[in-house]
C-alpha cells in the first residue's frame, strides 16, 4: 500500500484535499520527492490546486509555485484569496515575486500588493518597472550592502543580530557602499571573518568592482557571464548606485525560456506556453490562428502545381518528386533559420548585417544543392531510366536548395530589422516560398524538357 501511494502521490494527495484532512496535508506535500512535483500537481484540476495552496503553509506553497509551469503559477495565483497569494509572494525571492506580478492582470496585481507588508510591496513595485529581460527584471534585492566606515566587527555584529533575516539570502559577499549608496567595492567574507575586528571594511575590499547597468539587456548578460566566471554581477542605476544583483542562475533561466518560447512559435503555439491543463478551446484557439494562416498559404503554393496540371498529367512520375524536394528545401532552409535565430540571441550578428549572412547561406547552399540534385538525380535516373528527368529534378533541387538557405538565413534578420518577432515569421515564410519555388522549379523545367522526359 506505502509503495501505490509513493507510485502515485496525486491520488493520495486528491483524496486528503476532498477529505479536509488540512492538518495532515503539509506534511505529506513535503514528503513528495522534487522530481514527482511537478507532475502531481498537473494531474490536480484548478480547483483542487487552488485549495491545496490554501490550505498548506505559506513557504511550502512557495516551494510549489516554484515547481509550477509559469503560466499555471500565474493563474492559480490570480485564483487564490488576496491574502493567500500576497503571503506566498513574500516567500519567493523577489526577482520571482516581480515575474509574478508582470505576468498577471494589472488589478489582480495592485489587490495582492495591497496585502503585502509596505516595505515588500514598494520592493517588488520597483522591479516591476523593468522588463523580464533586463537586468533590473532579472535581479534579486536580497543582498548585503555596510557603509564605507563600517569595521569588521561592526559588520559580523550586524550579521549575527540579523541572522534570521539573511538566512534565506544567497549571501557570497557583501557590497561597500558610500554615503549616496554608490557601488565601492566588494568585500569577501572570509576576508571580513579573518580581518582584526576594528579595521575599516574599505581596506578590505575589493575597489572598482565590476557591475552591470540596471537596463542592461539579456544578451550582454549572457555576454558577461561567458566572460567572467561569477556566479551573480550587481546591479547598478546610472549614477552608480546599488540596486541588486543579477545571478548566473537567473540569466541561464531566462535564456532557457527565451529559447522555448521561439520554439513553440516556430512550430505554430502562438499566444505564449500551453499546457494540457489548459481550457481546450483556448488551446485549440491558439493552435487555429497559425494553422488557418497556414491553410491559405498552401493554397497559394498549391496554385502553382493548378498552373502546371497538363504536365503533371504528362510525366506521372513528378508527383513523387515534388514532395521530395519541397520537403528537403524546406529542412535545409530550417537549418539555416536555427543558425541565425541562435547568431541573433548570442549577439554574433546584427540585423543590418544581411548581405554577409547571405552570403554565408550561399555558399553552403551551393554545395548542399548540388549534392542533393545529385543524389535526387541518380534516383530519378535509375527508376525511370531517363537522364532527362534526372536533370530537371536533380537542377530543382539545387536551385530551390539556394532559395531556401537564402531566406532561411535573412529572413530573421530582416524581421528583426522589422521589429518583428522572427521565430513567429520566419517559419510560415519559408514554408510557402520554398513550397511555391519548388513545385514551379520543377514542373517548369519538366515543361522545357517535356518532349524528352513524356516518352
Amino acid at each position: 500500500m506505502g509503495r501505490t501511494k509513493q507510485q502515485t502521490p496525486w491520488k493520495e494527495l486528491r483524496r486528503l484535499i476532498d477529505q479536509g484532512e488540512s492538518d495532515r496535508l503539509d506534511e505529506f506535500v513535503r514528503q513528495i520527492p522534487d522530481i514527482e512535483i511537478p507532475h502531481t500537481l498537473s494531474l490536480l484540476g484548478d480547483e483542487a490546486l487552488t485549495e491545496l495552496l490554501h490550505v498548506v503553509e505559506p513557504e511550502t506553497a512557495a516551494v510549489l509555485m516554484e515547481q509550477m509551469p509559469g503560466v499555471r503559477a500565474v493563474e492559480t495565483m490570480e485564483h487564490l484569496d488576496r491574502e493567500d497569494a500576497a503571503a506566498i509572494l513574500l516567500e519567493l525571492p523577489s526577482s520571482e515575486q516581480a515575474d509574478f506580478l508582470h505576468a498577471m492582470e494589472q488589478g489582480d496585481a495592485d489587490a495582492i500588493l495591497a496585502e503585502m507588508i509596505p516595505e515588500a510591496a514598494d520592493s517588488a513595485r520597483t522591479l516591476c518597472r523593468y522588463d523580464n529581460d533586463v537586468a533590473g527584471g532579472l535581479m534579486d534585492i536580497d543582498y548585503l550592502a555596510y557603509p564605507h566606515n563600517f569595521t569588521a566587527t561592526e559588520v559580523i555584529r550586524d550579521m549575527r543580530t540579523n541572522a534570521d533575516t539573511y538566512r534565506d539570502y544567497v549571501v557570497q559577499y557583501a557590497f561597500v557602499l558610500d554615503e549616496q549608496e554608490r557601488l565601492l567595492g566588494v568585500l569577501r567574507l572570509r576576508d571580513l571573518l579573518l580581518a582584526e575586528g576594528d579595521r575599516p571594511i574599505v581596506e578590505l575590499m575589493q575597489g572598482d568592482p565590476l557591475a552591470v547597468g540596471d537596463f542592461a539587456p539579456l544578451d550582454e548578460l549572457r555576454s558577461f557571464f561567458l566572460a567572467h566566471l561569477f556566479f551573480g554581477v550587481p546591479v547598478t542605476d546610472a549614477a552608480g548606485r546599488l540596486l541588486g544583483i543579477v545571478r548566473r542562475a537567473a540569466v541561464e533561466e531566462a535564456l532557457a525560456d527565451r529559447s522555448d518560447s521561439a520554439y513553440l512559435k516556430t512550430q505554430g503555439i502562438v499566444g505564449g506556453e500551453e499546457l494540457r491543463s489548459m481550457p481546450f478551446l483556448l488551446r485549440a484557439r491558439r493552435r487555429l490562428a497559425w494553422l488557418s494562416v497556414n491553410v491559405v498559404l498552401n493554397v497559394v503554393a498549391a496554385t502553382v502545381i493548378a498552373f502546371y496540371q497538363e504536365t503533371l498529367t504528362a510525366v506521372i512520375a513528378l508527383a513523387v518528386f515534388l514532395p521530395i524536394i519541397s520537403d528537403m528545401s524546406g529542412c535545409s532552409g530550417n537549418q539555416a533559420v536555427a543558425v541565425s535565430m541562435r547568431e541573433l540571441s548570442l549577439g554574433l550578428v546584427r540585423p543590418s548585417e544581411l548581405l554577409r549572412v547571405w552570403a554565408k547561406e550561399l555558399s553552403v547552399g551551393l554545395m548542399n544543392g548540388l549534392v542533393l540534385g545529385a543524389l535526387i538525380a541518380g534516383v530519378a535516373w535509375l527508376w525511370k531510366g531517363n537522364p532527362y528527368l534526372g536533370l530537371v529534378v536533380g537542377a530543382a533541387m539545387a536551385l530551390n536548395t539556394l532559395v531556401a538557405v537564402s531566406i532561411g538565413g535573412t529572413v530573421p534578420l530582416l524581421m528583426r530589422r522589422l521589429k518583428m518577432d522572427p521565430a513567429l515569421a520566419s517559419g510560415p515564410i519559408l514554408t510557402t516560398v520554398t513550397d511555391m519555388c519548388g513545385f514551379f522549379l520543377v514542373l517548369s523545367l519538366a515543361t522545357r524538357f517535356l518532349p524528352w522526359i513524356s516518352g
